[in-house]
């Protein structure tokens, strides 16, 4: 699919189902995921090897883990990693769709939210109607030590991140966008997590990233990235943003201006749970288009 939605201003679903399967970056489990057309706004994740439990539309209220991923509490079953298929699908535009799983997380794939893009151009998009993003009435902030995130009102959708890390390889990165779904398959997407060669072993120990490798995820050594090249200059602050746009797609679009500084999936889910609050009922503003 070369021709992607100007904009955000018709809801659409898949027009085909279409399927992936890999590795989860914490259990290093293979998983698979069946992406499907859906009637009903949001995402809502099944169980393959279940379809009888039927469909739970997901919500900043299931959140249940953010330590290097957002997992979700689903019943008695937990899906983590969830925050990059649910990037590709809010970028993109779709707005309807059902998540079929196999496993207890989202396949990783190369660590972007590319493949999944990829997937949905693949299945092609089918228009629903027009799309109505429901408006923010007042400010929003969140808080977690030095790190904050803020949701101002607006008519259009714009998205910021920045980044400030001891390590020379990434030091300092601001990163900001208009959200369409061109931009962000061409801005945002292709961005891949990262982590620091110091921090493996413990991680591992603790049973995290046992699917981590170098071709799922940029590692950094101090100055330097054991895995080049980088897909942009600043690939670690895109990736950021791609996560807090996942993150937020728990509770759909939101019609905001979103910064994040120094973000994390607690905070990103944080900030998308008190947009879930927010009483809706104020006047629309008319969404503008960049």
């Amino acid at each position: 699919m070369s021709n992607w939605p100007s904009d955000y201003t018709t809801a659409y679903t898949l027009a085909a189902p279409v399927e992936r399967q890999g590795v989860g970056l914490h259990s290093g489990a293979t998983c698979r995921v069946r992406l499907q057309p859906g009637s009903r706004e949001g995402y809502w994740v099944g169980w393959l090897a279940a379809p009888a439990e039927g469909l739970q539309r997901l919500s900043p209220g299931q959140v249940s883990d953010t330590r290097l991923c957002t997992a979700l509490r689903l019943g008695q079953r937990q899906l983590a990693t969830v925050e990059h298929l649910l990037a590709a699908l809010a970028g993109t535009g779709v707005s309807h769709a059902e998540l079929w799983v196999e496993g207890g997380e989202i396949p990783l794939l190369d660590g972007s939210a590319l493949p999944w893009v990829e997937a949905i151009g693949e299945a092609g998009l089918a228009p629903l109607g027009p799309r109505h993003l429901r408006p923010l009435p007042t400010p929003i902030t969140r808080q977690q030590g030095q790190s904050f995130a803020v949701a101002l009102p607006s008519n259009h959708l714009h998205l910021s991140a920045a980044v400030d890390y001891p390590q020379a390889a990434i030091g300092r990165q601001l990163f900001s966008l208009d959200l369409t779904p061109e931009a962000f398959v061409a801005e945002v997407a292709p961005a891949r997590t990262f982590g620091f060669l110091e921090q493996v072993e413990h991680l591992k120990e603790m049973g995290l990233i046992q699917g981590g490798a170098l071709d799922n995820a940029l590692v950094c050594d101090g100055d330097r990235w054991l895995n080049p090249p980088l897909r942009y200059a600043d690939e670690p602050v895109r990736h950021k943003l791609l996560d807090l746009l996942g993150d937020l797609a728990l509770v759909g679009l939101p019609l905001a201006q979103v910064f994040a500084y120094r973000g994390s999936h607690g905070l990103h889910t944080a900030l998308a749970t008190a947009l879930e609050a927010t009483p809706d009922e104020v006047s629309p503003l008319p969404l503008v288009c960049p």
